[in-house]
């Protein structure tokens, strides 16, 4: 498998990729049927067939590709491009340069000029970062391009990039010098606690393979040093047509795209490539040895590791059945784990056991325990019993049977909704074919296997399965991460470990799982208006409880229904003097029901399609889950349940307060983190409602401060029901009469709270610095200008295409022609709540010494955004990405549910949508260079920078 180490236990193995070879076109079925030597497709030789619709093919030059013809969402599609080639196959002075070559394909090539090819997309419709992008792994190169419609020219455009991507880059040596500034940039943003903790966790793991040798932090790169001739001949080497594997799919005639790719990348040179080096060496031999790491902002985790030789499981039926088999027990073992952190006195945070496969180089099984602050041994002690408890006595009918049923109600889901597949599930099938060797069954075939599987699975099947997979923790590698060093140091550990494995051990406590018990919630609602009168054909219902009801029935995703209640009330409750009231509403699922506890919950609804979370937005608590048509009812009458009978068990609070010393060791941590923490405070003049508040206060918050705060609002607060997706209008009235309209009266209209929506701005403008405790070349530069409100729905758009020009422009100036940010950002927010309250920011993150250099940077480029309108090139790269992005809003039930969540409530919404496209098309540039003047004005922004905090600095922000 080719993965990272440390994943979570797989739960499907695959085989390794094979050499391509030359084979003519081919559907699925065809290719199958064709007998070769060396297989061009795992499907070839294996027993398992791909599902019908997709095409396979491969060039003479070995290039190969898969096509699907999808039209979820319609109109639009997906292009990929991977080469199998990243930093494994980095030689010893290429260290960091898969990734150079790939930012170096935006920085020119033979038919596109260097900073071109972001811009053509950006005409095209397409944004840079969210529809165009790239990634690098060890093992590959991924190219992306998102088709915002389905024009033969722009997928002609797209095929001709990535061409130019694969054979064609220059490597100009000022644009190499100009785009290394960039990587240094990236690199040095990316330098955090986190990265560092896991090249450290590599090396102990799997110390002198190729994979810790090429993990990508600052001394096993050279980025800083390499030229243009180094990164060309390691393009040349790898970017070669049987490394590479062209995947389309979308709303496009496959013969069509076929024909367009033979044409774009048929004369592709074919070249002999290098075979990628192993990850290795991982020595199974390699034990009892010890790792502590210690940082600051670090969470107190133990892993406890053993290594084995790789085992070859090629795609095939048996070793399917073999690994859900295998998988069932390993998930079960989760589950007791997960039980016992929702105890009352939890020993460790969480804690998980799995075995997964370091690429082709080995395996590895881990145990790791996220241990509470100051109880690691604690944690330990209890995470190692568990696992030798579960190996000791095996597992139980009654858990095989929640797993079985939870696996099993997810592959009749995707039976239910497969003609409505998106473009992403068949791109993510295609690329696991192409890098992973595993065949893209079909839903129908998966889940008659896993009925073969679940015929067989006994305890004693279960756990021979699982028991063949681990690899024996003996003599285990031990590693620990925190805050401080543990007390006994690494005799400490070893010692922990003897005693937890000396413990004894005793039989599981069965539980007998309970039925569901609420389905009566009083006598039936009824309707007293119901009417469909909207361009979008949202219907209108109201119940004689005050309930109302928005139905909106798609063909987008079948067997999908989404289903959101809102609920007045949520922050608007709090206040300056009660600023957090509402903060607890994320725990509110994890107490449970009167009846279950919220661990019960999950065995009671194994098996169907129904869940339950609550959060609180600004003014008004939001419920949103997905289900079926065949579990509404449930999903209902669960929501119904929590509204009613909800359990508020201590359990949820105690893992609460056993968080908060991890998360304000990270306050700090980062530039990003100690801004985010603190300019809430600034900008709003200490407004404690916008106020990280100290950790004691955090701690000192329970059920009781909840439930006396939301309680009112959950009985009797307005609500508004939204159903959205594939479902019988009327048997939706009748379910939503039975649960939430047979509630007793609510309120008709949402509540006003005109005190809780004012909120002020700060007058103090001008510097602020804010101090980090992260790596002491960073700093983050940040300006933020008061704007206005939601009101106006004009003005809105009008600081929105200022958003997306200055993004352009910012982006030109610190990134493409200074090289001094990897990613700036322009942000742009106009609140329907806060009375007058908006906010338009720019954020860099430099280096230290770049900090004045920045700012002069933004501050010039704003000044002639006030003074110079942009030329029509600008705006039409600003424009048509949001155009697009209008014209392709409802082929989506979660873009549906955007406008018919409060389709009564907030009657604006859909006509703004209706209007928008117009307003945005009318907006001009001289418009825009009035609006940078009326708001983004020289002295009026809050200009924030996050430097690294001196020895003699006090912890507050200046």
């Amino acid at each position: 498998m080719k993965g990272l180490i440390l994943a979570a236990p797989l739960a499907l193995i695959v085989a390794v990729p094979l050499a391509a070879q030359e084979t003519a076109t081919a559907t699925a079925s065809e290719a199958a049927a064709a007998a070769t030597p060396a297989p061009t497709w795992a499907f070839e030789e294996s027993d398992l067939a791909a599902e019908d619709g997709y095409v396979f093919g491969q060039l003479d030059n070995g290039m190969r590709y898969v096509i699907r013809q999808n039209a979820t969402p319609e109109g639009t599609g997906l292009v990929r491009m991977e080469v199998g080639a990243g930093r494994l196959d980095e030689r010893d002075n290429e260290r960091g340069l898969a990734h150079f070559v790939e930012h170096m394909a935006f920085n020119g090539s033979t038919n596109v000029p260097e900073g071109e090819m972001v811009k053509l997309l950006e005409r095209l419709g397409l944004a840079f970062g969210a529809d165009t992008n790239a990634a690098t792994a060890f093992d590959y190169t991924q190219y992306r391009l998102d088709l915002p419609n389905n024009d033969p020219e722009l997928l002609g455009t797209a095929l001709m990039l990535m061409r130019e991507t694969a054979s064609e880059l220059l490597f100009d040596v000022d644009a190499v010098e100009r785009e290394r500034g960039v990587l240094l940039a990236e690199r040095r943003d990316r330098t955090t606690f986190a990265r560092l903790n896991a090249a450290d966790q590599i090396d102990f793991f799997v110390p002198g393979s190729q994979l810790a040798n090429r993990f990508p932090v600052i001394d096993r790169e050279d980025i800083g040093t390499a030229d243009a001739a180094t990164l060309k001949g390691f393009w040349e080497r790898n970017y070669i047509p049987e490394k590479t594997t062209l995947v389309v799919v979308g709303d496009f005639d496959p013969a069509a795209v076929e024909a367009a790719i033979r044409e774009r990348f048929g004369d592709w040179q074919a070249k002999q490539g290098e075979p990628q080096p192993g990850a290795g060496p991982i020595n199974p031999d390699y034990k009892d040895a010890i790792d502590i790491y210690v940082d600051p902002a670090l969470d107190e985790q133990i892993t406890l590791a053993a290594n084995a030789e790789w085992i070859e499981r090629k795609d095939t039926a048996q070793n399917r059945r073999d690994a859900l088999m295998r998988s069932i027990g390993y998930s079960i073992l989760g589950r007791r784990f997960t039980r016992l952190t929702r105890s009352e006195e939890p020993p460790f945070r969480s804690a998980g056991v799995g075995t997964s496969d370091v690429f082709e180089a080995g395996r590895q099984t881990t145990l790791s325990v996220n241990a509470i602050a100051g109880r690691w041994e604690e944690g330990l002690q209890a995470a190692v019993g568990l696992y030798r408890q579960f190996l000791a006595f095996g597992v139980t009918e009654a858990e095989i049977a929640e797993q079985i049923a939870r696996r099993r109600t997810g592959l009749e889901n995707a039976i239910a909704g497969k003609a409505t597949r998106s473009h992403a599930a068949f791109v993510g099938r295609a690329i696991n074919l192409a890098r992973n060797d595993r065949v893209p069954t079909s839903p129908d075939f998966n889940l008659a296997l896993f009925e073969q599987v679940a015929a067989e699975a006994t305890p004693k099947a279960v756990m021979a399965a699982v028991q063949a997979d681990l690899v024996p923790l003996e003599q285990p590698l031990i590693r620990y991460q925190g805050r401080t060093t543990p007390e006994g140091g690494e005799q400490a550990l070893r010692s922990a470990w003897d005693t937890a494995m000396a413990q004894p051990v005793a039989p599981l406590e069965t539980v007998a799982t309970a039925e569901w018990n609420y389905t009566e919630f009083g006598a039936p609602g009824s309707v007293v208006s119901d009417e469909t009168g909207d361009a979008l054909g949202i219907r209108r219902i109201i119940f004689d409880n005050g309930v109302r009801l928005n139905l909106k029935k798609t063909a987008l995703q079948e067997d999908r229904v989404s289903v959101a209640v809102t609920i007045d009330g949520g922050n608007f409750l709090e206040s300056r003097e009660q600023p957090l009231l509402t903060d607890l509403t994320g725990l509110f699922a994890a107490g449970g029901l009167g009846q279950y506890s919220q661990d019960e919950l999950q065995s009671v609804l194994a098996g169907r399609s129904a869940s339950f979370a609550i959060g609180s937005g600004t003014d008004s608590f939001r419920i949103s889950r997905g289900t079926t048509p065949r579990d509404l009812e449930l999903q209902l009458q669960l929501i119904a349940a929590y509204l009613t009978d909800p359990g508020y068990r201590p359990e949820p609070i105690t893992r609460f307060r056993n968080s908060l010393d991890d998360f304000y060791a990270r306050v700090t941590a980062t530039p990003s983190s100690a801004l985010g923490n603190a300019s809430g405070a600034i900008l709003s003049d200490n407004d404690p409602r916008f106020t990280l508040p100290e950790q004691e206060t955090f701690k000192a918050l329970d059920f009781d401060v909840l439930r006396d705060a939301i309680s009112d609002r959950l009985a009797k607060g307005a609500m508004e029901v939204a159903i959205v997706g594939d479902f019988d209008e009327a048997r939706a009235i009748d379910l939503v009469a039975k649960t939430l309209a047979a509630l007793p009266e609510r309120e008709a209209a949402f509540r006003d709270y005109p005190e809780s929506r004012k909120r002020t701005f700060t007058a103090q403008r001008g510097e602020k610095t804010i101090y980090h405790d992260g790596e002491r070349d960073q700093a983050l530069v940040s300006y933020v200008w008061p704007t206005r409100d939601y009101a106006d729905p004009v003005a809105s758009i009008e600081l929105n295409m200022l958003r997306a020009v200055i993004d352009l422009e910012i982006t030109e100036a610190l990134r493409e022609k200074l090289g001094k940010a990897y990613s700036p950002g322009v942000g742009n927010s106009q609140s329907r709540y806060y009375d007058g309250y908006g906010t338009f920011g720019i954020r860099a993150g430099v280096e230290v010494n770049e900090v004045e250099a920045t700012r002069e940077a933004i501050e010039a480029t704003v000044a002639r955004l006030r003074q110079t309108a942009v030329s029509d090139d600008v705006m039409q790269r600003a424009r048509q990405p949001i155009l697009e992005g209008l014209d392709n809003t409802l082929k989506t039930n979660g873009s549906w549910m955007r406008y018919t969540v409060r389709a009564q409530s907030q009657t604006d919404t859909i006509p703004r949508y209706l209007a928008a496209k117009d307003r945005y098309t009318a907006v001009t540039a001289e418009r825009l260079r009035e609006v940078a003047e009326q708001y983004l004005t020289a002295d009026g922004a809050v200009k924030f920078v996050a430097l690294p905090r001196p020895e003699e600095a006090a912890s507050s922000p200046e």
